[in-house]
C-alpha cells in the first residue's frame, strides 16, 4: 500500500513523502492516527504543500526544543541496583526509570516512549538516546552500579566478561586421567 505522509513519522519518513508500508501498518496505525493518507493522484498534487508545511512546523518544533535538547544532552544517570556475582542485575533499568531520572535532574518532563534503548540487565555504562523530534535526539550516558559501593568505583573498573566454560575438562587434566585409566 502506498501513503503520503502527512506528519512525521519516525523510522518511516517525513511529512510530504510517498512511501510504501505494508498493508497492516497503514489500514491499523498510520491511517487511524491521521499520520498518512493513501497516495491517490490527488492526494499526491498536495504533496508539495504538505511538505512545505512539515519542514515549516519541523523548525518551529526544533527552535522550542533546543533548549531541552541542550540540557538533556550529556546528561550522566547513576542507578544503584542489586546485581550478582556475575554482574547481573537482579532487576532492570527500564525506559521508565530513566524518564524519571531525568525529570529530576532537568526539571524537563521526557517521556518513557522517547527514550531509545533496551532495558539494562547488568552493571556498567550505557548510552541512551532521547527522541525529542526527528533532527533532535540528545544522548544520555547511564552508570549501573551495585548497590553499596560507589558510582565512581564502578566506572573506573574495567567490564572484563569473565566466562568459565561449560561441561568439558580442562585441557591440564585430561591427560593425568588417560594416563590413570591406562
Amino acid at each position: 500500500m502506498k501513503v503520503l505522509l502527512i506528519k512525521d513519522v519516525y523510522k518511516l519518513g517525513r511529512a510530504g513523502d510517498v512511501k510504501k508500508v505494508a498493508d497492516g501498518f497503514g489500514r491499523n496505525f498510520l491511517l487511524p492516527q491521521k499520520l498518512a493518507v493513501l497516495a491517490t493522484p490527488g492526494a499526491m498534487k498536495t504533496s508539495e504543500k504538505i511538505r512545505s508545511q512539515g519542514e515549516v512546523q519541523r523548525a518551529k518544533l526544533n527552535s522550542e526544543l533546543k533548549d531541552l535538547a541542550d540540557h538533556v544532552n550529556g546528561v550522566t544517570l547513576t542507578f544503584a541496583a542489586k546485581a550478582g556475582e556475575t554482574g547481573k542485575l537482579y532487576g532492570s533499568i527500564t525506559t521508565q526509570d530513566v524518564a524519571e531520572a531525568i525529570m529530576e535532574q532537568t526539571k524537563y518532563e521526557v517521556k518513557r516512549q522517547q527514550i531509545d534503548m533496551q532495558p539494562i540487565r547488568e552493571l556498567g555504562e550505557f548510552k541512551a538516546h532521547v527522541r525529542l523530534t526527528i533532527d533532535l535526539v540528545p544522548e544520555v550516558k547511564i552508570i549501573v552500579h551495585r548497590e553499596g559501593e560507589s558510582a565512581d568505583a564502578a566506572a573506573a573498573e574495567p567490564e572484563e566478561k569473565v566466562r568459565k566454560p561449560r561441561g568439558g575438562k580442562k585441557k591440564e587434566e585430561a591427560p593425568a586421567e588417560e594416563a590413570k585409566a591406562e
